[in-house]
């Protein structure tokens, strides 16, 4: 039988399709900020960026400038986006600036991390 969103079936498992409403409604929550945070870690240079702070707890944007041979106002553009998604915060000394990974997403990211300095990110994929 077609439904109202173009679907065949027999039969619908209502008690499926309404515990499944509920669960869907309850992780809402968690499933907006993971969406948040895998779409800013999904850029390469956030993600280098991220995997950077993970590794040396934090760095300014000098350091990070450095490392990946850019210029400091693109990295500042990156480290923007990720503050505004709170997926980093920092520190100000002087006049500098220290970013690091927000602990709030500290677990999430560190299992890609390991993989990552482990050089195990292919061979997991394969």
């Amino acid at each position: 039988m077609r439904n109202e969103n173009g679907c065949i079936r027999v039969f619908a498992n209502r008690d499926q399709i309404e515990r499944s409403k509920k669960k869907v409604f309850e992780v809402n929550p968690s499933v907006s900020k993971l969406s948040i945070a895998l779409g800013l870690a999904g850029n390469e240079v956030r993600l280098n960026i991220l995997f950077l702070l993970y590794e040396e707890s934090e760095l300014c944007v000098c350091d990070l400038s450095d490392i990946l041979e850019m210029k400091a106002p693109a990295i500042s553009q990156h480290l923007k986006k990720m503050k505004a998604g709170k997926l980093v915060d920092f520190r100000k000394e002087g006049q500098t600036t220290y970013y690091f990974l927000n602990e709030d997403y500290h677990a999430l990211f560190e299992p890609f991390f390991e993989m990552i300095a482990n050089n195990e990110v292919l061979r997991k994929v394969s």
